[in-house]
C-alpha cells in the first residue's frame, strides 16, 4: 500500500476535546472496517482549523470514498514519497 497525507478542513478542529475526538475516531475506524483490508488509517495531527491524516492505502480514490461515508472532507490527498527523520540527520 502506499502511504498518503490527507488535508482535512475542518473548524474549531483544535478546541474539540478528548471526548470529541474519540467519538470521531471511533466513526472513521468503523467506515474503515467496511472498505476493507485495502486502507488503513495510522495517526492524525490536529490544528487549529484542520486535520492532517496519515493513511495507508491501495489509491487515493479509496481515501475519497472513505472521505465521502464518514463525512469527513478530505480537501487534498497527497502522496508521500518518502520520509525524512531524526535519524537521518544523526548519520
Amino acid at each position: 500500500m502506499k502511504r498518503y497525507v490527507i488535508e482535512r478542513h475542518i473548524p474549531r478542529a483544535g478546541q474539540m476535546d478528548q471526548a470529541e475526538l474519540a467519538v470521531a475516531a471511533r466513526h472513521s475506524h468503523q467506515v474503515l472496517k467496511g472498505l476493507g483490508g485495502d486502507i488503513q488509517w495510522l495517526h492524525s495531527y490536529v490544528t487549529d482549523d484542520k486535520l492532517f491524516c496519515i493513511y495507508l492505502a491501495e489509491d487515493p480514490e479509496l481515501i475519497q470514498r472513505h472521505a465521502q461515508l464518514s463525512g469527513f472532507p478530505a480537501d487534498r490527498i497527497t502522496e508521500v514519497c518518502n520520509v525524512l527523520d531524526a535519524g537521518h540527520a544523526a548519520s
